[in-house]
């Protein structure tokens, strides 16, 4: 009897990431949310046509909303719907979950910001941290660390070599 081929998993993986905000932030808590999105978006995201560097979430009316983010719709989108790359997307999370984020936001002044976008069984889910802003030398302690383990992994590799 021949071996059945195992499924492949369509539409896992990463769709986008935003690197700037590791960058710029010091990221306490991640959240799963799902995005209320139109067609023409989905299949720009298949294409991987998005880009999170100057995104953030924003709280109105009790619902959070992704502010600032741009799907560019492809060429072959359809005619009769008009494509806004930039609108407002409203974000999915439970009520326990908005009313934690909106007491961090108000009272301690915590950013919403997405970190990545990515697909769970065929669902776009957006990844948002729960952040508070890095002042100038903090980023410049990052980047110290960063290289330093950089130049420590190579002498660890040169010294294993030896080995």
């Amino acid at each position: 009897m021949a071996k059945q081929k195992p499924k492949e998993k369509s539409g896992t993986g990463t769709i986008a990431q935003n690197k700037r905000a590791r960058h710029e932030y010091h990221i306490d808590q991640h959240y799963e949310a799902g995005i209320a999105l139109q067609g023409w978006e989905v299949k720009s995201l298949r294409a991987g046509r998005v880009n999170l560097g100057d995104a953030y979430a924003i709280v109105k009316g009790g619902e959070i909303f992704l502010f600032g983010s741009s799907i560019v719709p492809l060429i072959s989108a359809s005619t009769h719907v008009v494509a806004e790359d930039r609108r407002t997307r409203k974000l999915l999370l439970h009520r326990a979950e908005i009313d934690t984020l909106v007491g961090a936001i108000e009272r301690k002044g915590y950013t919403l910001v997405p970190l990545s976008m990515y697909w769970k069984s065929n669902r776009v889910k957006v990844d948002l941290g729960l952040a508070r802003g890095k002042q100038e030398h903090d980023k410049r302690d990052t980047a110290k660390e960063r290289d330093w383990n950089r130049e420590k992994q190579r002498v660890m590799r040169a010294r294993n070599k030896l080995a």
